[in-house]
C-alpha cells in the first residue's frame, strides 16, 4: 500500500468517524444497548450489562466494513 491509498484510507475513516459521531450526537443511535438480547441485571447496588445483541451487530457491520475495505484497497 503506498502513500496515497494509505491516506484515503486514513481520510475516509475519519469522515466515517464524524457521520457516526454526528448521528450518536443527534440520537439515531439511541436503540444500541437496548435491543431484545442485550441483558440487565440489578440487584441491590450492583447492576450487570451484556449488550450481546448489539455487540453481535457491531461485529457484523465492521465485518462487512472490513470486507469492503480489503476489496477496494487490495
Amino acid at each position: 500500500m503506498d502513500n496515497r491509498e494509505l491516506g484515503l484510507l486514513v481520510a475516509a475513516l475519519g469522515v466515517a468517524a464524524i457521520v457516526v459521531g454526528g448521528l450518536i450526537a443527534a440520537g439515531a443511535l439511541s436503540w444500541a444497548g437496548r435491543l431484545p438480547g442485550d441483558f440487565r441485571w440489578t440487584s441491590g447496588g450492583t447492576r450487570v450489562y451484556v449488550p450481546l445483541t448489539t455487540m453481535i451487530l457491531l461485529s457484523v457491520g465492521l465485518s462487512l466494513l472490513s470486507y469492503i475495505v480489503r476489496r477496494f484497497f487490495p
